[in-house]
């Protein structure tokens, strides 16, 4: 194929590259041109034209990717039409998907035109989502290239979709003493909801003592009706001989594994009676976020066998804390029981580098930068936001006219960060279980990566402390839990709660942010740099 600048007057055949617009008409991208339209554009004075054409051998975009998708099996799935060079292949039901990473990657190295891309190997996807594309990046391809891939694919299964089985699900709960039953009773719907997609249903639930005799007859009684059965322990499993191993053995059944590389999932404990699966869920497994316990559940709902050697294979993506790409299950939960985050804004500081100009009214497009900041405050997902002033106090609040923001005034500014940090965390609404400590003087930090750190938060159940980095390196802004609220007032001098971050009072979870989050304007060079201009 070539491709490039042609004469107008000899591209009858040619494929249009960009979109063209001759005698009112426009002849769109992909557009193979025949005499008739080269006599319009020749009217119109287009003498030549950007175009692929086609040579000898050569096969189309539609055709080459239709061919590699015939070639090809993939149980489970089905394919779309072909359209602009693809072909998109779609789940036919809900289940497991499955694919050879190694054929994948042996078709997408014969020639960069020819590729072939799907989701995470192992992925629980919905009936009709689409698990793969095959695209023809240039408008055509050579024949020897797309038979040296069809060599490859010819009658290969390439990856599949087991579907998700309905059964039957017997559930084991422990108790010891302390154990609220509210927390039981939350366990049973969010084991339901993770059932839902595959139409399954849970059997009679059963609570019994932390005793392996007492949950060995639970799961004999349970195994008997039902095609599986799970338990979730009232204490961590800590033994391949725990309460859960041992019972499962004492049942007559045999234990597959104890443990498994999945954080969070690692206590998680696989057997089986009868030739019926039995699963000791991991404690995480009460959540509704994505675990161990998830892949291991979705691997036998869908009918595949898993193996001691399947489970110890799982640690490469088996960290899983703060991924949460999983669409399912997920608690439907209502906005208002959100943690509730207030960003702070600090704009107290008498900007001594400076040398007089107060940075936070220089102009950014035309407005200060503490407004610059503060809007995008505003912009993003915090529930409320808080600016401490300090210096100039009044002009800094009269550059916030009329913005929605609670102003409380730092009288202790000038003697540091630590003030300014202490005065914001007092003022905080009562409500509040985080704190996003956003510096004045930020320019390159968006409302986008407010949004990011906050969704991290909340995630994590609003317990963690989130921290920008730029290139691995901390930055800021921070944004703190409730729990280390009381350790702020403790702060002194002109440093910010970088040691009470690193104290280990409370998991630090890095969103790597960019260059914006080490870009403060202290220093006039500073302060061109990040295109401000210093007002008096």
């Amino acid at each position: 194929m070539k491709f490039g600048p042609v004469a107008t007057a000899d591209a009858k055949g040619a494929i249009l590259a960009h979109s063209v617009t001759a005698g009112g008409q426009k002849f769109r991208k992909a557009h193979v041109l025949s005499a008739e339209d080269i006599s319009l554009l020749l009217e119109n004075g287009h003498e030549q034209i950007i175009a692929a054409s086609l040579e000898p051998g050569d096969i189309g975009e539609n055709e080459a990717a239709q061919a590699i998708v015939e070639a090809l099996d993939f149980p489970g799935v089905a394919a779309r039409a072909p359209a602009t060079g693809r072909v998109n292949l779609h789940a036919q039901a809900a289940g497991l998907f499955t694919v050879d990473a190694a054929l994948v990657d042996a078709i997408n190295a014969v020639d960069p035109a020819m590729t072939i891309a799907t989701v995470a190997n192992r992925a629980a996807v919905e009936r009709d989502q689409m698990v793969a594309t095959v695209k023809i990046i240039p408008y055509a391809v050579p024949g020897q290239r797309l038979n040296d891939v069809l060599a490859l694919a010819r009658g290969r299964s390439i990856f599949r979709v087991d579907a998700f089985r309905a059964v039957s699900v017997g559930m084991i709960q422990t108790t010891l003493p302390g154990l609220k039953d509210s927390v039981l009773d939350k366990t049973v719907k969010i084991t339901q909801t993770r059932l839902d997609r595959s139409g399954s249903r849970l059997g009679a639930e059963r609570r019994v003592a932390h005793q392996a005799d007492a949950v060995a007859m639970a799961l004999r009684r349970e195994i008997a009706v039902n095609d599986m059965a799970l338990v979730f322990g009232a204490s961590a499993v800590s033994d391949d001989d725990d309460v859960i191993p041992a019972a499962i053995r004492a049942a007559g059944g045999n234990v597959v594994r104890t443990g498994m590389p999945v954080d969070p999932g690692n206590l998680l404990v696989l057997g089986a009676i009868d030739g019926k699966p039995v699963i000791g869920a991991p404690g995480c497994a009460r959540s509704p976020k994505e675990n161990g316990f998830d892949w291991v559940l979705d691997r036998v709902l869908a009918g595949q066998e898993v193996t001691d050697r399947d489970i110890a294979g799982m640690g490469v993506g088996g960290l899983l804390m703060e991924i949460a790409t999983r669409p399912q299950p997920r608690e439907a939960r209502d906005p208002a029981a959100l943690p509730k985050v207030t960003a702070v804004v600090l704009a107290a500081g008498r900007s001594s580098r400076m040398g007089g100009p107060n940075k936070l009214m220089a102009v950014f497009d035309g407005e200060p930068l503490v407004r610059r900041m503060t809007e995008r405050a505003l912009a993003s997902a915090a529930d409320t936001v808080l600016v401490v002033t300090g210096h100039q106090a009044e002009r800094v609040a009269a550059a916030l006219e009329p913005l929605n923001v609670t102003l409380t005034h730092n009288a202790d500014y000038a003697t540091g960060l630590a003030s300014s940090l202490k005065a914001g965390i007092a003022a905080l609404p009562k409500a509040s279980a985080g704190a996003l400590i956003v510096l004045g003087d930020m320019p390159g930090i968006a409302a986008s990566d407010l949004d990011r750190m906050i969704t991290v938060f909340r995630r994590a159940g609003g317990t963690v402390v989130v921290r920008a980095t730029h290139n691995g390196k901390r930055g800021n802004p921070v944004l703190l839990p409730r729990a280390l609220f009381a350790a702020v007032a403790g702060l002194e001098g002109d440093t910010g709660a970088r040691h009470l971050v690193e104290s280990g009072q409370a998991e630090v979870i890095d969103v790597e942010l960019g260059e914006g989050a080490s870009l403060d304007v202290d220093t006039p060079e500073a302060m061109a740099y990040a295109g401000g201009v210093l007002q008096d």
